[in-house]
């Protein structure tokens, strides 16, 4: 497939066939990493991990004792 680089606004723009991204499993709106190589473009889709509260409190080591961190005192408006 042959695509042409054009201008949009103050960049450049390419269009991507739907055939195109949904090979790739990218929707419109998915966060894609693009990694520029030695004279090409490679664009992956970013993917973005669930978090977990039960298992990432899980992960926590059982001597882990939580404290209280004093950023000092407020400054302007703050409300404490």
């Amino acid at each position: 497939m042959v695509s042409k680089v054009q201008k949009w606004g103050n960049s450049q723009g390419l269009r991507l066939p739907k055939h195109v991204l949904e090979s790739a499993d990218i929707s419109v709106g998915d966060a894609v990493e693009v990694i520029p190589q030695e004279r090409q473009i490679l664009i992956k889709k970013v993917s973005q991990r669930k978090f977990d509260l039960a298992e990432m409190v899980s992960r926590m080591p059982r001597t882990y004792n939580a404290r209280e961190e004093s950023f000092g005192k407020p400054a302007g408006r703050e409300e404490w």
